[in-house]
C-alpha cells in the first residue's frame, strides 16, 4: 500500500500561484494513477485533477482547466500540482490520492494523503 503526503500549501494572494507535492513511498509509486482533490469550508470534497501512471494523460476539473498543471515524477516518487492565477474560491484543503485507474471518482482512489491547506486572500 502506498503512503502519500502532502506539502507546499499556505497563503497566497489572487493571482498568485503555488506548487503542490505529493510524496509517496511503501509502494511502487509508477503503477498507481494520481488525482488531486480538494474541500472548501462547508462544501463536499471535489475532484481537480489527474495523471495516469505514465504521465501520458491528464484530464482537469473545467474550474482549474488552463490554470492548473498536474505532472509526476515517478523517479522521485512524487506527484505535483501546480496552481496559477490562483482565485478565492480556490481556498480548500487539497489531497493527493493514488489508483489503479484513471479516475475522477473519489472512490475508486484506495490511498490519501493527509491534505494540506491552500488559502486564497482577495
Amino acid at each position: 500500500q502506498v503512503q502519500l503526503l502532502e506539502s507546499g500549501g499556505g497563503l497566497v494572494q489572487a493571482g498568485g500561484s503555488l506548487r503542490l507535492s505529493c510524496a509517496a513511498s511503501g509502494a511502487t509509486f509508477s503503477s498507481y494513477g494520481m488525482g488531486w482533490f480538494r474541500q472548501a469550508p462547508g462544501k463536499e470534497r471535489e475532484f481537480v485533477a489527474l495523471i495516469t501512471w505514465s504521465g501520458r494523460s491528464t484530464y482537469y476539473a473545467d474550474s482549474v482547466k488552463g490554470r492548473f498543471t498536474i505532472s509526476r515524477d515517478n523517479a522521485k516518487n512524487t506527484g505535483y500540482l501546480q496552481m496559477n492565477s490562483l482565485k478565492p474560491e480556490d481556498t480548500a484543503v487539497y489531497y493527493c490520492a493514488a489508483g489503479l485507474g484513471p479516475s475522477t471518482r473519489e472512490g475508486d482512489y484506495s490511498a490519501w494523503g493527509q491534505g494540506t491547506q491552500v488559502s486564497v486572500s482577495s
